[in-house]
């Protein structure tokens, strides 16, 4: 199972863009086995930790997670019988909290407040991982500190490079951990030196625009501080979007282009058309759907 991983398909978008933008390509990230490119990273983590040694017997691996990451590592997890505890919240959407139950994780849910990510709530599940490492017997992957981590997106890079036989103008992707915008990113700049690499935030919590930490309702995105994987060498702009425009973009995905994802991924589309409307006819921009719109359907997304 783990080598089904990646491979993911590219698509351009033929009705949202017209012929006074530019050309927009979407890779199709849902496809991976847990309808995630967070699969890449959860395997590149687990590897990376097996490699160093640090996987004990008797040990459980941990990670703080409201994203997809939490699902992709107990999947892997789970293909190498690796114990896994979580630390989430009820800010995240329902459907990735029971799929990381699925693949037998355990699950700590830290409360939010009023079911959004608030800027309090990433420091409250890491003080929760850091006493249950100062406990003992878990050891923390930490996808915001991982070394392994952006390499785990190189080959998405690497895909992307090989599935495009053109000059790539501009990659743009929200930023979480920063991985992957940071390590698909720098494959991308040494294959093409002129691309822009554009890192995106929701513009209520857009700290790396320089803004104070808001809350918001765009899971895996916008922890509230700037994460350690963010390389301001490799991304030549950030841009913060309205979370509403983003989630109109992720409906009219679905209808127009019959691509089905989340909120994230309306965003990621959303900058890609703006930026091919300023680049103009002839350039090329690409971005990736994070994910698939399933995980999304205990939630308002599509649901209007």
């Amino acid at each position: 199972m783990l080598e089904t991983i990646g491979n993911t398909p590219l698509v351009q978008l033929r009705r949202l863009t017209t012929s006074k933008t530019g050309d927009v390509f979407v890779k199709l990230e849902g496809v991976n086995p847990t309808g995630s490119y967070k699969d890449r990273v959860a395997l590149a983590m687990v590897l990376g930790a097996e490699a160093e040694g640090s996987l004990r017997p008797g040990t459980r691996l941990l990670e703080c997670t409201g994203g997809s990451t939490g699902t992709s590592l107990a999947f892997v997890c789970a293909v190498k019988r690796i114990p896994l505890t979580i630390i989430s919240s009820d800010a995240y959407a329902a459907a990735k909290l029971d799929s990381m139950r699925a693949f037998g994780a355990e699950l700590l849910i830290e409360p939010s407040v009023g079911g959004k990510v608030t800027p309090d709530l990433w420091p409250r599940m890491r003080q929760r991982a850091n006493d249950l490492v100062a406990a003992g017997n878990h050891i923390w992957v930490d996808q915001f500190e991982n070394e392994h981590a952006p390499g785990g997106y190189s080959a998405m890079g690497n895909e992307l490079v090989e599935q495009l036989d053109r000059q790539v103008d501009a990659f743009c992707g929200c930023v979480g951990t920063a991985g992957m915008i940071t390590g698909v990113g720098r494959v991308l700049r040494e294959h093409h030196p002129t691309a822009r690499i554009i890192g995106l935030e929701p513009d209520t919590s857009a700290v790396l625009s320089g803004r104070p930490a808001g809350a918001h309702g765009i899971d895996g995105t916008a922890a509230g501080f700037v994460p350690p994987l963010f390389d301001r060498k490799i991304v030549t702009e950030v841009r913060a979007l309205p979370e509403r425009s983003a989630r109109d973009m992720a409906r009219r995905l679905a209808l127009a282009e019959g691509i089905f994802a989340g909120t994230s991924t309306g965003m990621n589309v959303l900058a890609a058309i703006q930026l091919a409307e300023r680049l103009g006819p002839g350039s090329t921009v690409v971005t990736i759907a994070c994910d698939t719109g399933f995980k999304y359907l205990q939630t308002d997304l599509f649901c209007q």
